[in-house]
């Protein structure tokens, strides 16, 4: 019994995979969810901070809006996002090299954001620059 169980689930698996490529918000708020304290990071390069926002653009297709706000503004301030390239084998590939924001070197202390869903739901978070400075 146990085998042919198994042995159904495997057949299934790729019928499984195929209808998650996490282009949902219920497919993408769990991972966003558990993922939470690293939606952006600083990083000091080359006099500057740089805000990186690779991880919400890495499920963007869940998304239909990202806004920040730096320093104890709100978070109003959109953040552009690439298509999801639906159809394709990998939708919430980043192909483009707009993953970051740039401001002066040691100005970012803080980082609010809220990203909304394609469900229209919203989620909000906030980062001091110490929680989320890259090494």
């Amino acid at each position: 019994m146990r085998t042919r169980i198994c042995a159904a689930i495997l057949t299934l698996l790729p019928q499984i995979a195929a209808a998650q490529q996490f282009t949902t918000a219920p497919e993408v708020r769990p991972i966003l969810q558990a993922t939470k304290g690293a939606w952006v990071a600083v990083r000091e390069y080359d006099g500057q901070d740089l805000v990186y926002f690779t991880q919400l653009l890495s499920w963007r297709c869940g998304l239909s809006e990202i806004r920040y706000g730096l320093n104890g503004a709100p978070a109003e301030t959109l953040f552009p996002m690439e298509p999801c390239y639906e159809g394709t084998a990998t939708p919430n590939a980043v192909k483009s090299d707009d993953i970051y924001l740039r401001a002066p070197l040691g100005s970012v202390q803080g980082i609010a954001l809220q990203i909304t869903y394609d469900d229209g739901t919203t989620e909000a978070a906030s980062f001091a620059r110490a929680q989320v400075l890259m090494p």
